[in-house]
């Protein structure tokens, strides 16, 4: 089944798109918590302190990093000594990082339906290696990838994504980029491409120059692009890869509690899921979960309810949610009215849901094997 309708539909552009080219860092790959890790430890050797609401990093070349870096902190380096020192601490969070939801869905989707599809970042040819190494199939699927040093100027010049087309055989007018950053849009509309961003909190500049925006790659409906449609939906319910998180209630508001200095939720994440809810050793309930981010403090916000009510006062307790579904994005107003993102109907999907086998249960230890 096709994904329902949702607020990031829009009319089939003219001509259909016959390839699509993937940004890597913060679109397919959660790079930007570990990098946010590593500057503030880089940092904190020169006795300088991270400004959180004001990254630097978003989408340029570590070059252009360093330049800004140094300027910015006063740092007594060169550009050359600033990346010399911190790629090898960037490379252990790189071991780490995660990718995104939905990426390994629309990675396979576009591989099964045999559509041409390229990676384009502005990282060096070196470094995007050693980031998609770890995950699984991903260097295999892509018939191009193309790095910045491969290219005269990487993005905002067009470049990266012209040599992209030009390597696929591609009308670059054919082509739709996804990206998350303001320098990757810029990008993408220079070479005359379609975009689609999935901004983090801090790039929402971008969204006003993409041809649509999402807050998560989920939302992507390949058929309004000309594409072959999804046909993993269930009953207006999306099966994803397993998001697990420790959450807190604190003075009626419920929030993700970060750990060892990451959240298992990345910016790129907000929407309305669900699963199941933990409370204790033996209380488990099926819950939905709505969750934004609160700009540009980066807050993970929740708001979660349990399916028939009878859990949804819950003060000051931990608790674990294990999120296997995810039913829809949002739209402008569903922010605002926070205690409101959540409605009958996605109570009533979600119920439905957690009774079919496409829905299985976290198999998390600390989950209770007995049932709901």
């Amino acid at each position: 089944m096709s994904c329902p309708s949702c607020n990031s539909c829009s009319a089939k552009p003219d001509p259909p798109v016959l390839a699509v080219v993937l940004d890597l860092d913060g679109t397919l790959l959660d790079t930007e918590v570990g990098g946010k890790g590593a500057l503030r430890e880089f940092l904190g050797k020169y006795g300088k302190v991270l400004d959180e609401g004001n990254d630097k990093r978003l989408g340029k070349t570590l070059k252009e990093t360093a330049v800004a870096m140094i300027a910015d902190y006063d740092l007594p380096l060169t550009p050359d000594q600033y990346v010399e020192e911190i790629v090898p601490m960037y490379r252990q969070g790189w071991a780490k990082a995660r990718a995104l939801p939905g990426a390994n869905r629309l990675i396979k989707h576009l591989q099964k339906c045999g559509v041409p599809f390229a990676l384009a970042s502005n990282s060096l040819r070196e470094y995007i290696d050693a980031k998609i190494c770890r995950q699984q199939g991903w260097k295999e699927c892509f018939s191009v990838i193309v790095g910045s040093d491969e290219v005269q100027s990487g993005k905002p010049s067009p470049d990266l994504f012209i040599e992209a087309a030009r390597r696929m055989g591609m009308d670059a007018t054919r082509c739709l980029v996804i990206e998350d950053s303001m320098v990757g849009v810029q990008a993408a509309k220079a070479a005359k491409m379609k975009v689609v961003a999935v901004p983090s909190y801090t790039e929402a500049d971008c969204s006003s120059m993409a041809d649509s925006v999402l807050h998560s790659l989920l939302e992507f409906r390949p058929e309004i692009w000309g594409l072959p449609p999804f046909d993993d939906w269930v009953n207006n319910a999306l099966p994803i890869e397993t998001m697990v998180l420790s959450c807190q209630h604190v003075n009626g508001s419920l929030y993700e509690i970060e750990e060892d200095g990451m959240y298992a939720l990345p910016a790129q994440a907000a929407g309305v899921y669900f699963g199941w809810a933990q409370i204790g050793p033996c209380t488990i309930f099926k819950a939905v979960a709505g969750i934004i981010f609160d700009s540009p403090s980066a807050v993970r916000k929740l708001h979660l309810c349990s399916i028939d009510g009878s859990v949804d006062r819950v003060s000051d307790q931990c608790m674990q949610l294990s999120l296997v579904g995810f039913i829809r994005g949002f739209g402008p107003k569903d922010v605002v009215l926070m205690d409101k993102i959540i409605d009958k109907r996605d109570k009533s999907i979600a119920s439905s849901s957690l009774e079919l086998p496409e829905f299985t249960r976290c198999s998390n230890p600390s989950f209770s094997d007995s049932k709901i």
